[in-house]
């Protein structure tokens, strides 16, 4: 007499949902939890890295993020999107780093001088290039001011949705968005013709969609 076939876990199972396979994993599933971090590791990980600029510092950020997650998996309400409770964690993780570091923000008469002596990039400068000077300047600003820039300015969330993960006002988004704009406007303003800026100090408007 033949076996049962085994019935597939809800990471074999097609279209299921981040809900779904947290639920899974939450009733046992051994593997539902995996699939969640091979959907979003790559994303989490440009997250930890745009908000740290430390390639080692967001790797453990990231891991620290998912062990949590992984952990905390029964407080998941439903009240917002799985993607947006794991991004909630990231963020948290990084910011909880760079507070521990007790990271001195940049006052603004040094972001001055630091413009002052800012020249032109070659014309031959690659992008990747530019994605660290603009990482190099992201640092310079507060933690929170840098993790608003990071979710709307460079990871393209809305105000709206990047509030959620902040957990705070939108209005609060946007001011922290403006003020390190701001900042950051003197440093990068050699870069304004590079596509990269326009990711982060461009202050043609908040954006709300």
């Amino acid at each position: 007499m033949n076996s049962p076939p085994e019935t597939p876990s809800a990471a074999e199972r097609p279209a299921v949902t981040d809900a779904e396979l947290l639920t899974a994993h939450i009733n046992g599933d051994p593997h539902a939890f995996s699939e969640i971090v091979k959907r979003h590791r790559d994303r989490m990980w440009a997250v930890a890295l745009r908000t740290l600029g430390d390639p080692d510092e967001a790797a453990d950020a990231v891991q620290d993020a998912f062990v949590s997650a992984y952990r905390k998996a029964a407080t998941f309400r439903g009240e917002a999107a799985v993607t947006t409770w794991l991004h909630r964690i990231v963020v948290n993780a990084c910011l909880d780093r760079m507070r521990r570091k007790s990271v001195r923000p940049v006052a603004d008469d040094e972001l001055i001088e630091a413009a002052e002596r800012e020249t032109p990039l070659p014309d031959q400068t690659v992008e990747r290039e530019v994605s660290m000077e603009v990482s190099a300047a992201l640092k310079m600003l507060p933690t929170d001011q840098r993790a608003a820039l990071v979710l709307v300015d460079m990871m393209g969330y809305s105000v709206e949705d990047a509030a959620q993960v902040l957990q705070v006002p939108s209005g609060t988004v946007k001011s922290r968005c403006a003020r390190g704009r701001a900042k950051l406007a003197p440093i990068l303003s050699h870069l304004r013709n590079r596509t990269d800026l326009n990711r982060v100090s461009s202050a043609k408007g908040d954006r709300t969609s």
